[in-house]
């Protein structure tokens, strides 16, 4: 009997929330990460599982910005450096044990069909568009998985990054050297 009464105070709260949410809105969009120099905005619907940092094995004759494959809760994932990818500067991998503990492997979502996961240097949490002041449409000449430049309030540059888009680029896809 308290079983059952657990479970309908929980299905309760739970309708609560629902009810909630769907008053209120969807208030994050956006998984922020740091990369490099660059702060980087991905699309929660685009992302997937979050991973700690875990050596990837190296793979021979690919891109500098290709780290290698890791098997990452029983898949196989390739290991992209985002940072090196989006700059076409080979990044150093963070040397400092404090620097790896905040590293992570942002795994592209299921639904993409993609197995790989980008190598970001730090979350920085989840955003939404009230976190913004400011924002500009990307520019004639940026890569198509460019998505919206966003300006905080403390006047930092947010680059918004269509998963989908880069999953299908012919440069993301063509690992080799």
């Amino acid at each position: 009997m308290a079983n059952r009464d657990a479970l309908r105070a929980f299905q309760s709260r739970l309708a609560s929330r629902l009810q909630a949410a769907r008053t209120t809105g969807v208030a994050a969009t956006w998984l922020a990460v740091e990369a490099g120099e660059g702060k980087y905005l991905f699309p929660l619907g685009h992302a997937g599982e979050i991973f700690p940092w875990t050596p990837p094995q190296p793979v021979p004759y690919t891109q500098a910005w290709f780290l290698g494959v890791a098997n990452l809760r029983g898949g196989l994932y390739g290991v992209v450096q985002l940072s090196a990818f989006a700059t076409g500067v080979p990044g150093a991998l963070a040397a400092t044990e404090a620097a790896r503990i905040q590293s992570r492997l942002v795994a592209f979502n299921e639904l993409l069909e993609v197995n790989c996961a980008l190598l970001v240097d730090r979350l920085a949490g989840l955003r939404g568009a009230e976190a913004f002041t400011a924002s500009e449409p990307p520019g004639a000449e940026a890569p198509a998985w460019h998505g919206h430049l966003f300006t905080d309030a403390a006047g930092e540059r947010w680059q918004e990054v269509n998963l989908q888009a880069l999953s299908q680029q012919p440069q993301f896809l063509s690992i080799g050297a």
